[in-house]
């Protein structure tokens, strides 16, 4: 919900393609960030006690405190952009794709990052476009954080489905 409130700011104030650049920029510097510190994890963990990072998205939906929706001015529209998915958006994205990312192959990496970055894309279109809708934004106002919550639940839990971490529990038991 962050997300698409700080892009309907940034967007009234700068052009689209520059909006979206900053929000590909952070994308990558985040996404990048998540794989190579996966990497490094892997060579001290083992590949399914890293899985239980599953827990990470799932916290940050129970949590209750709000994130820093602050939108940070910039000469630069891309910077101001940028700097701004980056203070508002770090948290959520490390403790999402880091979990998601772990044990991945760098080709796998490279795919997820090409797609994230042009779905980031997508959604400031799509943003651009419902932000002229009264009805669209008072539905986000209302549901948008519950529904945010949902989805980090539901990552959170495919973590440790697709990991193999439950059978290793299971396992263990």
């Amino acid at each position: 919900m962050i997300f698409e409130l700080s892009s309907f700011s940034l967007l009234t104030k700068y052009r689209t393609g520059a909006v979206m650049l900053g929000y590909s920029l952070g994308t990558l510097i985040l996404l990048s960030l998540s794989y190579f510190l996966g990497e490094l994890l892997t060579n001290f963990f083992p590949l399914w006690l890293l899985d239980c990072l599953g827990v990470l998205p799932i916290y940050l939906a129970l949590r209750t405190d709000d994130d820093d929706n602050g939108i940070h001015h910039q000469k630069s529209p891309v910077l101001s952009t940028l700097i701004t998915y980056l203070s508002v958006c770090s948290g959520c994205n490390l403790s999402i794709f880091l979990p998601v990312l772990v044990g991945k192959t760098f080709n796998q990496f490279i795919t997820a990052l090409i797609l994230l970055c042009l779905l980031a894309d997508l959604v400031v279109l799509l943003i651009k476009l419902l932000a002229k809708s009264s009805f669209i934004i008072l539905m986000i106002h209302q549901f948008g954080e519950k529904l945010m919550k949902i989805c980090y639940i539901v990552v959170g839990c495919y973590v440790f489905w697709d990991s193999g971490l439950i059978s290793h529990l299971i396992a263990f038991l």
